[in-house]
Order: structure tokens, then sequence, then C-alpha cells
């Protein structure tokens, strides 16, 4: 699976996770899920994404860019 799967996952899964959390035990979860937002959205603006590089230190992608682990 590519980085950007992973990171679509993850982000997803934080989220929904985020989202319970609020439901049931407090509502100042949803402040974890407006933290996965904003990441995502300076993500898509700067090209940069901490997630990113902390899959690439555990060696997903196996180094290679986001562009290049499309095409695999």
């Amino acid at each position: 699976m590519s980085i950007e799967r992973w990171i679509r996952l993850i982000a997803g899964s934080f989220v929904l996770i985020s989202l319970a959390l609020a439901h049931w035990v407090n509502p100042n979860w949803l402040w974890f899920a407006a933290f996965v937002g904003a990441n995502l959205f300076q993500s898509a603006l700067t090209r940069w994404c901490l997630m990113e590089n902390i899959l690439r230190k555990f060696g997903v992608g196996k180094g290679l860019s986001s562009e290049t682990s499309q095409a695999a």
C-alpha cells in the first residue's frame, strides 16, 4: 500500500475515533478531529506531512516519493 493510502487510512481512523470519543466520553475530543483536518489542509498547501515522515521512518514506501509510489 502506498504512503498516501496509509495517510488517508490513518487520518480517517483518527477522525472517526475522535468523533466516537466526543460522543461517548467528552466533546473536547472534537479538537482532535479539528487538528487532523488542519494538518490535512496544511499538507495539501505545503506538500509536507508529519505522518509521511513518521511512516517513512517505519519503512513504509521504501524511500519513494508519494508521486512515484502511486505508479507502483
